[in-house]
C-alpha cells in the first residue's frame, strides 16, 4: 500500500485489489465507462456477478505475472489499474495493461503514478519482460503519457471500435524492460 498526493491535494491509497471489493469495482467501471468513449465499454455495461468477480480477482492475486491496482479516497475506487498475463509458458513474459481512472481525477497525476507502479512491479516480478497497451489512436493525452513512460507505437487496428456510428482505430503499444 502506498500514499499518493494528488496535485489537488487529495490524498490516495494505492493498493492491490481484494475479493471484498468486487461490487466496488463493478460500481466502478459501470460509472466510468459513461464518462468516456475512450474504454471498451460504455455506462453500464460492465455486466459482472459479483462473486465470479471475487474468484477472478483471486485468481489476478494467485498469478505471479498479473496484478491489480485500485486507488482509493475514503475507500472510494478513483482508478483501476491492471497487469493481466497468459499463464502459457510461450507468452506469460507479456503483460497487458489497463487503466482507468474516474473523470474526477483526471489530470492530478494519479495515471502516471498508477502506471508507475504497475512497471515497478512488473520489472521485479521476475517474469515479465514485456507490457502492452492498447489505446483509441485519438486519445492524445494517454499516447503523450504512454510515450513518456517509455512505450512505443506498434501498430494500428483499423477500425476497431464503432461508437454512435463512427469507427475508430486503435493504437497498440509496447514496452521492453
Amino acid at each position: 500500500m502506498r500514499d499518493y498526493v494528488m496535485k489537488n491535494g487529495n490524498q490516495a491509497l494505492i493498493r492491490e485489489a481484494i475479493p471484498a471489493d468486487a461490487q466496488s469495482i463493478i460500481d466502478f467501471y459501470n460509472v466510468v465507462g459513461g464518462e468516456t468513449n475512450f474504454l471498451s465499454f460504455g455506462g453500464n455495461e460492465f455486466t459482472r456477478n459479483p462473486e465470479e468477480y471475487e474468484t477472478y480477482i483471486e485468481s489476478v492475486a494467485a498469478e505471479e505475472n498479473s496484478i491489480m491496482l485500485v486507488a482509493t479516497i475514503d475507500d472510494t475506487i478513483i482508478s483501476i489499474a491492471t497487469i493481466n498475463s497468459s499463464q502459457k509458458a510461450r507468452s506469460k513474459h507479456n503483460g497487458t495493461l489497463g487503466i482507468v481512472i474516474s473523470q474526477n481525477y483526471t489530470g492530478m497525476g494519479l495515471g502516471e503514478k498508477m502506471m508507475v507502479e504497475l512497471m515497478d512491479w512488473a520489472r521485479h516480478n521476475g517474469i515479465t519482460k514485456r507490457i502492452s497497451l492498447v489505446t483509441r489512436e485519438d486519445n492524445h493525452r494517454a499516447i503523450t503519457l504512454y510515450k513518456k513512460l517509455g512505450f512505443e507505437v506498434e501498430g494500428l487496428i483499423r477500425n476497431d471500435t464503432y461508437i454512435n456510428g463512427v469507427y475508430y482505430s486503435t493504437v497498440v503499444m509496447g514496452l521492453l524492460f
